[in-house]
């Protein structure tokens, strides 16, 4: 997690280089077990992408979201 000039930005890695599945929006997926991640971050954040990464000798993706700070 960081944050500059009125933007917080928040982050995960993981070990799987696929791009993150599309998401749907949130009101169609309520009942839904799985798969709310992506959907909760696009409802909330203002901003939020991917990237590939590698760490460690082992690829995966960064994923993140930027909320705007009052």
């Amino acid at each position: 997690m960081s944050g500059t000039d009125g933007v917080l930005r928040i982050g995960a890695w993981d070990a799987d280089p696929e791009p993150p599945p599309p998401s749907r929006p949130l009101e169609l997926i309520t009942d839904s077990e799985g798969g709310r991640g992506l959907a909760l971050v696009r409802a909330c954040a203002d901003l939020w992408g991917w990237q590939p990464l590698a760490r460690h000798g082992t690829r995966g993706k960064y994923v993140w979201c930027e909320l705007l700070t009052a």
